[in-house]
């Protein structure tokens, strides 16, 4: 391309870029002080983000049209998270498993992409709500996932545009690059170093989970990625300006705080999942 090719592309750039900035300003305290209050509202934005992301996963795969299989999916997702709310916590699982059962007898097509989207999508409610049920670390051990998710996502965005380089996967992102994994990957480390330097875990503790957490964010990201490529779609949706869809933001989450889960409960801590994250 020449100049006078590039300029509008760099414009369009820019904006995408101040839009995401703008959104991101906006979203991201609210988010906070939502998990910060924890209860109810932080399993009722958990819902509604869970209940977004399976309606964009069924839109993605092409049964979005199916009715009862997205009311059975949305039923299922809120009462589990009333189970969640009222403290029944093995009952909402039963709640999601039957769930996921009444998703697939719905289902006329593509059953196991959308018995797939309705345990994606309950898998990331659960998870986040149980990280944020610890009675000494709730707050810090979820706000130690999402700051490691957030700045692996910016990282790689500035170093993979700063940067650039070899791709890391083109068939399925084609914008991202090695350079951009290796920035978020730094940046998360920057992370555990601050959480331990204010003295909320060990360092070499939190520098391996930190690690650990931003890449399974990446394989997160890639996963959706290559779940949209699979059927042909760039964005999720546009609920969110500058991001797309809930899928498209959250994907990254999704993947760490299931894995934060599962890992805090295989460390067997009895003081709770968040204590077993942060003080291991």
């Amino acid at each position: 391309m020449n100049q006078d090719q590039l300029a509008p592309v760099a414009a369009s750039g820019s904006r995408n870029l101040r839009t995401r900035i703008i959104a991101a300003l906006v979203l991201a305290p609210a988010a906070i002080a939502i998990a910060w209050a924890g209860g109810p509202l932080w399993i009722g934005l958990v819902t509604l983000a869970a209940i977004g992301m399976y309606v964009e996963w069924l839109t993605i795969v092409g049964t979005a049209q199916e009715r009862r299989t997205v009311v059975a999916g949305i039923a299922a997702l809120v009462v589990s998270s009333l189970c969640l709310a009222l403290g029944y916590d093995a009952v909402s699982l039963v709640v999601l498993l039957i769930g996921a059962a009444v998703v697939a007898a719905m289902s006329q097509q593509l059953r196991l992409w959308s018995v797939g989207g309705f345990c994606y999508a309950a898998a990331a409610a659960f998870a986040a709500v149980q990280v944020r049920l610890d009675g000494e670390y709730r707050f810090v051990a979820l706000m130690f996932v999402l700051l490691v998710v957030w700045v692996t996502d910016i990282g790689g965005y500035f170093a993979g545009r700063g940067i650039g380089g070899p791709k890391l996967w083109p068939r399925v992102s084609p914008k991202k690059t090695w350079a951009g994994a290796a920035g978020g990957f730094v940046a998360s480390l920057a992370v555990a170093a601050g959480f331990s330097a204010f003295g909320f875990g060990n360092l070499t503790s939190l520098l391996f989970l930190g690690a650990v957490l931003s890449i399974v964010s990446q394989s997160g990201d890639l996963f959706e990625s290559a779940v949209k490529r699979r059927f042909g779609v760039k964005d999720s949706s546009q609920i969110i300006p500058g991001h797309g869809g809930l899928l498209d933001r959250l994907d990254g989450f999704v993947a760490a705080i299931v894995f934060a889960m599962f890992f805090g409960f295989l460390l067997g801590d009895a003081n709770g999942i968040g204590h077993a994250l942060m003080g291991w």
